[in-house]
């Protein structure tokens, strides 16, 4: 069975998914070996291990790479960080489908400005509402596997507040997001 469709059957389940966070396939292979049902490629890991803090440094080809590395040293579902999309909505286009034949079952896009900050940072800001909605639409259009699960990430809570948040995200899942982080 595809890591797509596995993780499809997971979220469609009354289990919870606990998917630890990863930064390498090292990390993803200890994580299936103690029983773990998906991992998590944490952006802010990924550019850790290489030495850079989580500030939109590390390039899509990058991020892509790593999480190839671990989509095929394991065959628990990969959920990934994407960043913000590396660009517009043609870039997320590209976004999706590079990280698609990386072979991750996940991916979660966030609307943060570029570069954008960790978002356990201070000093995020978000783009435009509508311009999220069509990088959104640019997923969900890109995605070749009806499986793929696409998450749209709002990081608008700190700037904006709780109302910005609500409306985001219910304006990503109209859009066609599978879930909202």
């Amino acid at each position: 069975m595809k890591t797509t469709s596995k993780l499809r059957q997971l979220m469609a389940s009354d289990q919870m998914i606990v998917a630890p966070f990863v930064i390498n396939a090292l990390h993803a292979k200890i994580a299936e070996s103690v029983g773990f049902d998906a991992v998590y490629m944490t952006g802010a890991g990924t550019a850790a291990e290489k030495g850079f803090p989580d500030v939109g440094l590390l390039t899509m080809s990058e991020m892509v790479g790593n999480a190839k590395y671990i989509a095929n040293a394991i065959d628990v579902p990969v959920i990934c960080d994407a960043d913000t999309g590396y660009g517009n909505p043609v870039n997320v286009t590209h976004t999706v489908e590079r990280y698609e034949r990386a072979g991750v079952a996940a991916l979660h896009i966030e609307d943060q400005v570029s570069p954008k900050r960790c978002g356990f940072m201070a000093g995020k800001e978000v783009i435009p509402v509508e311009d999220m909605v069509q990088k959104v639409r640019a997923a969900v259009h890109a995605r070749r596997d009806p499986d793929l699960v696409l998450i749209a990430r709002t990081d608008a809570l700190a700037p904006l507040g709780w109302d910005a948040v609500v409306e985001r995200a219910t304006a990503y899942r109209d859009e066609g997001a599978d879930l909202i982080f």
